[in-house]
């Protein structure tokens, strides 16, 4: 093939990667080998035409472009470093492709390292929900030298309505995560105006269609407002609390490097934390707005014992 690649990797089948390496098997035109540690979710995307293979270091032995779709930092520093990992099976020539949201110096590091194994590192980190992975329309910002971002670029569009560069290694990271910083702030605005709201007697849909219609209008308020505080929708196994926590203590990271005083980072953090720390890690993270419920319904006199 003119790019050279043959057989793209896909290690990670999550909530998130197993849609984007179905969406690879059945539009790159190229063998996809994958690994997962869930057995079942491996079978489904070898129901759908991948090869399964029992560890990293198959994977990366097999493969030309290796796509990694992990949740955090630290599952992609063993997978890339840790024993049987992606560096001690890669050959000089090969490119890896980092899925998920990881902090930005660590992205810098694995550039660096990859690089003088002679090997090509992009961070494309990937957002939107799972829907939009189902159906391929993720919108993905890339972090890669011009020339690999050609070559990674129609790939990423098998899973992604819009893909876009942001310059060298590292710098599709800090647009995710600054995306995701700006996006919490949002919702925490969303949550107080409905707790505001609530107590002074407006129902929050009402309010929040309302908004839609005016200036106050964004896309966080049509789908993390209406979709899920509106409707107090938090499922599991979406966006979770603790991904968000992650990805916000990365801001704060950068923030930190930066010598900026990140303040509403910071309370976005706690809140967070105090969901978490309720049992709500693993549901959808505006779940967060319910933490202003208690003083919102006490406010109107409708409290309970049991709140």
């Amino acid at each position: 093939m003119a790019d050279g690649i043959r057989t793209l990797g896909f290690i990670g089948l999550g909530v998130m990667g197993e849609p984007m390496c179905r969406h690879l098997v059945t539009k790159s035109g190229k063998r996809v080998i994958a690994y997962d540690l869930s057995a079942e979710a491996l079978q489904r995307v070898v129901d759908a035409g991948a090869a399964a293979a029992a560890s990293v270091a198959e994977v990366t032995q097999a493969a030309d472009l290796i796509f990694v779709s992990l949740p955090s930092g630290e599952h992609l520093r063993e997978v890339c470093e840790g024993p049987g990992g992606v560096l001690s099976a890669a050959r000089p020539g090969q490119t890896f492709v980092d899925l998920g949201t990881s902090p930005l110096k660590l992205t810098r590091q694995l550039a660096e390292r990859f690089g003088e194994a002679g090997l090509r590192y992009a961070d494309a980190p990937v957002a939107r929900t799972r829907a939009a992975a189902e159906q391929g329309t993720l919108a993905i910002t890339v972090g890669a030298e011009p020339e690999l971002f050609v070559v990674v670029e129609p790939l990423l569009r098998c899973f992604a309505a819009e893909v876009t560069h942001c310059g060298a290694a590292g710098g599709g990271q800090i647009v995710k995560i600054l995306n995701n910083m700006v996006v919490v702030g949002t919702v925490i605005a969303l949550s107080e105006a409905a707790a505001i709201g609530g107590a002074a007697g407006i129902e929050t849909e009402q309010l929040f269609e309302t908004f839609a219609k005016g200036s106050a209008d964004s896309f966080a308020l049509r789908n993390h407002g209406l979709k899920a505080i509106a409707a107090q929708s938090f499922p599991e196994r979406v966006f979770s609390t603790d991904y968000m926590l992650k990805d916000i203590r990365y801001a704060l990271e950068m923030a930190q490097d930066a010598g900026v005083d990140p303040r509403l980072a910071d309370y976005a953090r706690d809140l967070l934390e105090r969901a978490s720390r309720l049992g709500q890690g693993g549901n959808y993270w505006p779940i967060i707005a319910n933490l202003y419920r208690p003083a919102r319904d006490a406010a109107a006199g409708t409290a309970t014992a049991a709140e």
